[in-house]
């Protein structure tokens, strides 16, 4: 007969994705899914808005999504848009499935900075996942932000992102809330163009606004554009930069931007610091 050996628990290495459980899938439109996650058994830490988690399909690979929705008893919520490989992988997941997570990582949106100040929220596309946390951080504690204007960006109306959301949220009137596409689908009675477009004629009291953008990096670098000229300082306009993130731990090196890395020092930066690098051709 052979003895038992009692042996200690092998300890998870900060690189160990934790396992999380989907317990819901909603597609949001036809090549965008937002999942919710909850934990197997170890949770990981709570997210900030803007931070981002490395997601693990088993046999598929590992990429950076950014936290749509921060949620209590240590569930996930991402939004992920299918751009084949991985993302292909975990858009087809079902309830039951069960995924690979590591982080938080990244630095987010400074929410706090913005309490008593003004505040534009600016997303193109997926863009609105990353700042959806804000949108919820602001309606949850309204009375510390003064005027609050959402504008959001799409290619078509079908590409517009949680739709109910942003339908209960026009409806609310507790924020302004713009919609524009590029393309004008039959029906469509909103704005058409650029998103700079709904921000012409936006009321802003330069110096105690504060701007976040994220989305197509020229559409990011247009809004920063806009609002600086409108006297806006660089410091108080965040953006989010994508890049090619691996290793999320600044070990890797392939989201180095000049010298910052996006997975530690961003994805959410200052326009101040931002704009010089993005001059730079393929910086």
């Amino acid at each position: 007969m052979t003895a038992s050996v009692d042996r200690a628990p092998v300890p998870r290495g900060s690189m160990t994705p934790v396992p999380h459980r989907v317990v819901d899938v909603v597609h949001e439109t036809r090549e965008t899914v937002t999942l919710t996650l909850e934990p197997v058994a170890d949770a990981v830490p709570a997210p900030a808005p803007g931070q981002f988690t490395m997601l693990w399909a088993w046999g598929a690979g590992e990429v950076p999504i950014s936290v749509s929705a921060l949620e209590p008893d240590g569930r996930l919520v991402h939004t992920i848009r299918d751009v084949a490989g991985v993302t292909k992988t975990l858009c087809a997941s079902k309830v039951g499935d069960v995924l690979g997570v590591r982080g938080p990582y990244g630095r987010g949106w400074d929410v706090d900075a913005a309490r008593g100040h003004d505040l534009v929220v600016v997303a193109g596309g997926i863009g609105l996942a990353p700042l959806r946390p804000v949108v919820h951080a602001v309606l949850a504690d309204r009375a510390s932000f003064g005027r609050v204007a959402l504008v959001v960006g799409a290619r078509t109306e079908q590409e517009l992102l949680f739709r109910g959301e942003l339908d209960g949220w026009w409806h609310r009137r507790e924020i302004l809330v713009r919609t524009i596409v590029d393309r004008a689908s039959a029906g469509w009675a909103g704005s058409v163009g650029v998103v700079t477009g709904e921000l012409v004629d936006l009321d802003l009291d330069t110096e105690r606004t504060r701007v976040m953008v994220c989305g197509p990096e020229v559409m990011m670098r247009v809004v920063a554009q806009h609002v600086t000229d409108r006297g806006v300082p660089s410091s108080q306009v965040e953006v989010s930069l994508e890049r090619n993130m691996q290793c999320a731990v600044k070990t890797c090196g392939h989201c180095q931007v000049g010298p910052y890395f996006a997975c530690t020092d961003g994805p959410v930066l200052t326009w101040d610091v931002v704009d010089a690098l993005l001059t730079v051709r393929e910086l």
